[in-house]
């Protein structure tokens, strides 16, 4: 009796085992046949969020394609417009227009193309030796300035007598159109020398002496500077005005820093109305850029050079 109980407890606990088993292998081939299912979903279906993003991308993809199109129609016509003012410029000026923008930025790569390879030690000890550089030679430009503030003092009112403004009220510095140096000449197209600098101007505008002196010669005649006045400083300089339309002195006459002397004009052999100025130290034809230092700071000096660099036609 005993012996037939043990025995049907061993068949109970086998089948539960079978039962747990079969259980298992149920559950291991549903989970299998889920992730199928998931994965199968997926590849062939989107969820609501992915069908969104999904979506959005492609919005995403055709404003961008928009965009591109646009930046691409808008830098055709920025090149349009470059190419036209260069053509402009060539046209007007018979000279290549002058690329700053072009030599700044490559300026600017070779630097950082410089600096981006050197270590941290290099840079703190190049920067060090830049900073006592820039020390000394403050100190020496200090010394600089003293001795010219020594010799300013001992010229007292000669400093009167040396031209250091613009002829014509140009506070934008827009109104050089020729400076000092080889010019094609408007009438002949050959390389000439200009030896002063052209304001173009409307005609009649005001025309100021650059400093005190005396008229030397008022010139009335038709000659190719047309109707031109000239002061002598007393120093060893003088300024001639051309192509003037109306002379408001006379020969002889004693004038001052910042008198209107005359009225521009068109005068003589010219091209456009305009004014032709010139500085001579010495009976020599100087470069009157560098004599407007009354008038201009260092860095509106600077964009003036930058402007008289650019290969400007002459005008006489």
């Amino acid at each position: 009796m005993a012996g037939k109980k043990d025995l049907e407890k061993l068949r109970r606990r086998k089948r539960r085992k079978q039962r747990i088993i079969r259980a298992t292998v149920h559950a291991f081939v549903w989970l299998g046949m889920a992730v199928l299912y998931y994965l199968g979903f997926s590849v062939f279906f989107d969820t609501p969020f992915e069908y969104q993003l999904k979506h959005s991308t492609d919005r995403l993809r055709r404003e961008y394609t928009e965009l591109a199109q646009r930046y691409d129609s808008l830098q055709m016509v920025l090149g349009n417009l470059t190419d036209r003012d260069r053509s402009v410029f060539r046209t007007l000026f018979e000279s290549e227009p002058y690329d700053f923008d072009s030599e700044y930025e490559q300026h600017q790569s070779a630097t950082y193309e410089k600096i981006i390879g050197r270590s941290t030690r290099q840079l703190k000890r190049e920067l060090r030796e830049g900073v006592a550089a820039m020390e000394k030679q403050l100190d020496e430009l200090n010394d600089t300035y003293l001795e010219l503030q020594c010799l300013i003092d001992s010229a007292g009112r000669g400093c009167n007598n040396i031209p250091a403004i613009q002829p014509v009220i140009n506070k934008q510095l827009t109104l050089l159109t020729a400076s000092y140096g080889m010019r094609i000449h408007p009438f002949y197209k050959t390389l000439q020398s200009h030896q002063g600098v052209d304001y173009t101007i409307p005609e009649g505008s005001r025309v100021f002496a650059t400093a005190d002196g005396v008229v030397r010669d008022v010139a009335l005649r038709n000659s190719t500077q047309g109707q031109t006045v000239v002061i002598d400083h007393g120093n060893g300089y003088e300024t001639s005005y051309g192509h003037l339309s109306k002379i408001h002195v006379r020969k002889g006459q004693t004038v001052r820093r910042g008198d209107i002397i005359a009225l521009s004009g068109d005068t003589g052999l010219s091209l456009a109305p305009h004014l032709h100025y010139e500085v001579r130290f010495n009976g020599m034809r100087v470069d009157p850029i560098h004599y407007f230092f009354m008038e201009l700071s260092p860095t509106e000096y600077q964009r003036l050079m930058r402007i008289a660099q650019t290969g400007m036609q002459s005008f006489d």
